[in-house]
């Protein structure tokens, strides 16, 4: 590289250190030295090799940047403020309440596909983004080193996370040569040195075991920079690259290059003064010039990312099911799913080497090219997805629900980027029986049903379920379906409707001294409870709560308002708290209606699935005897 080109690079370089310095001075707090660490990189990266249309991000060819360490977003904003995504005054706006420009990045900033700044979730989903990018390929004629490629910038602290190394093996193992990441390994913290400061060998050492192509570079280096990017862009090994760079944290400032105790402070005014004169005389107006995406794309080599192809086609196992036949409902997912994904070419299925379980197996002998094996590993399973859903795709992520707990603060980060993400929880509750506590996903309706604009769905026969995987598809945002292990009777007929928010009373009439609603397994033991009351003449009404969240408020409240007596038994093969009790009581809250709780109050054992639905308080026997003791 020239000197005169390297005298250009390290001025727009400086220009981002020094608006990472004012904008957070601005903002009063931030990150500034994490962004000025990795600068140097950003430049050349976004100067020579970054290939994106600034005026359409949606434009699936675009090269995708994730930026890992999301603490250091002023950086980002910056590198797209010089590309012309945005007027460099935006930036002192960032933090600022209405602003785009957040703390952290979120897709409210168009150049950032995701919520990032829960350390360690990056590299997964910049891994599901290389997938759904390298799934286009449909002709051997094209050149993979054409593919667009996927730039994850990850900080050195955040790779204490065993979430980064399920990731690195992951695209290891699916030769993902479209993905680079960059590690800017500063060797400080948050509060001390990284678990390995500036010794980079230790990085690389990792990458390589996993099957990354490594290269070891100074960060602050042009030459070596530049070098290491043109090998990564231009690779051809079939291995994913992983750029080790050594840098310093609050680089080009004398008194915060290389100094602890400074992660998280912004300047306050004449230490930035002093700073800003150390960068130098600086033009605003310098700029990036981003390559447009590349006019190689051969005619018919690649499939549209995202292409709008959402019917549904009509299901054709809807008529198998007979009523009283005992089906289990994780039976139904993977044929159902596969069906509708005959129409939906979007449509891709992910499980944690649980498939034999969850059926998604089913989906895998149908669609086999859109079926990812994820392997026991459930945080990069759902950072893949959020990847997936970002390139336009429509994920369903499915495992045992207990092991989706794994992933919380995941799913957590995907419901704060609003990507578009199913999920499908098997063997819930206590009800799977001889597997024992370990496995019983009695946590997780609270888990999904805490997020805004979230679904929860909990069907209690195989048509049910059948019916509500549509609406699943159709749904933009995070849904979850909770499915049973045990075989239990269709209760439903083929041409039942099921929607979102819905549900269905299956026993009512005008002498009902009161209401008792269930969900999933416990609708079969209240209808149980009703033909033993039945017997004794005291008639109860039965509701099928399958849709958890939304709630049908209006149809819980009319049956209150119908039986004899304003009361409301809500059963479930769930912890109390966080379930479905828990939204019934926000559904009838201040009308006078009387809310009695039945779920598992605490920890079950092995055991069989009646044995354990009657021990934890929630099998037939003990509805018929709350229903007795309320009347008294």
């Amino acid at each position: 590289m020239v000197a005169a080109d390297k005298k250009k690079l390290q001025q727009k370089a400086n220009l981002i250190r020094k608006w990472s310095l004012i904008s957070t001075s601005i903002a009063g707090s931030g990150h500034p030295t994490s962004c000025m660490s990795a600068a140097d990189i950003g430049a050349v990266l976004f100067d020579k090799y970054f290939t994106y249309d600034i005026k359409n991000p949606n434009n699936s060819q675009n090269d995708q940047f994730v930026l890992s360490k999301g603490h250091a977003s002023p950086l980002l904003y910056t590198l797209f403020a010089m590309s012309g995504g945005l007027k460099i005054e935006e930036l002192k706006t960032l933090r600022k309440f209405g602003s785009r420009l957040e703390g952290h990045p979120t897709p409210e900033f168009p150049y950032a596909k995701v919520t990032s700044g829960s350390l360690g979730q990056g590299l997964s989903i910049g891994a599901g983004m290389a997938t759904a990018l390298k799934a286009q390929i449909q002709d051997s004629r094209f050149k993979i080193q054409d593919l667009p490629k996927v730039f994850v910038l990850m900080g050195d602290g955040e790779m204490a996370e065993g979430s980064v190394w399920e990731a690195a093996n992951f695209a290891s193992y699916y030769k993902l040569h479209n993905l680079i990441t960059i590690a800017d390994v500063n060797g400080l913290g948050q509060s001390q040195e990284t678990m390995f400061s500036h010794h980079v060998k230790e990085y690389a050492n990792r990458f390589s075991a996993f099957g990354w192509e490594v290269i070891t570079i100074d960060g602050h280096n042009f030459d070596e920079i530049d070098n290491a990017l043109s090998k990564a862009v231009k690779n051809t090994t079939g291995k994913p690259v992983a750029i080790v760079a050594k840098t310093e944290k609050g680089k080009g400032v004398s008194f915060l290059e290389g100094k602890d105790g400074w992660h998280g402070k912004a300047l306050k005014q004449e230490d930035l003064d002093k700073a800003i004169q150390e960068l130098g005389d600086l033009s605003d107006n310098l700029k990036f010039v981003l390559r447009k995406p590349h006019n190689v794309i051969l005619e018919g080599a690649l499939r549209p990312i995202g292409s709008k192809k959402d019917s549904i086609a009509p299901l054709q196992n809807d008529n198998n099911y007979k009523l009283g036949e005992e089906v289990a409902t994780r039976d139904v997912y993977g044929k159902v799913l596969g069906e509708i994904a005959n129409a939906n070419t979007n449509i891709y299925s992910l499980d944690g080497d649980t498939k034999n379980s969850t059926f998604s197996i089913d989906f895998k002998k149908m669609h086999a090219d859109r079926f990812i094996e994820c392997f026991i590993a459930e945080q990069n399973m759902v950072g893949v997805g959020v990847g997936l859903s970002t390139m336009g795709k429509i994920p369903f992520v499915s495992t045992f629900a207990a092991f989706l707990t794994r992933a919380f603060d995941q799913i957590r980060m995907a419901a704060i980027s609003k990507v578009n993400v199913k999920f499908v929880g098997s063997h819930a509750g206590v009800s799977i029986g001889e597997d024992g506590a370990s496995q019983m996903g009695l946590e997780d309706i609270a888990m999904f049903g805490v997020f805004p604009n979230s679904v929860v769905l909990h069907p209690s026969d195989a048509v049910s379920t059948a019916k509500l995987i549509p609406h699943m598809v159709t749904h933009v945002g995070i849904s979850y379906l909770r499915t049973l292990r045990p075989k239990i009777p269709v209760l439903y007929d083929a041409k039942e409707k099921f929607e979102i928010g819905g549900s269905k009373i299956l026993r009512s009439s005008k002498s009902d001294v009161l209401s008792v609603v269930a969900a999933g397994i416990t609708v079969h033991e209240a209808i149980k409870a009703y033909e033993i009351l039945k017997k004794e003449g005291i008639i109860i009404r039965v509701l099928d709560c399958y849709s958890i969240k939304p709630i049908d408020k209006k149809t819980i409240k009319q049956c209150s308002n119908e039986t004899i007596n304003p009361i409301i038994i809500t059963v479930e093969d769930h912890f109390s708290h966080g379930g479905l009790g828990d939204f019934v009581l926000e559904a009838v809250s201040g009308v006078g209606i009387m809310v009695e709780k039945m779920a598992v109050t605490h920890i079950s054992r092995s055991g069989l699935k009646d044995e354990l639905l009657d021990d934890a308080g929630i099998s037939a026997k003990h509805i018929v005897t709350k229903v007795k003791s309320l009347l008294k």
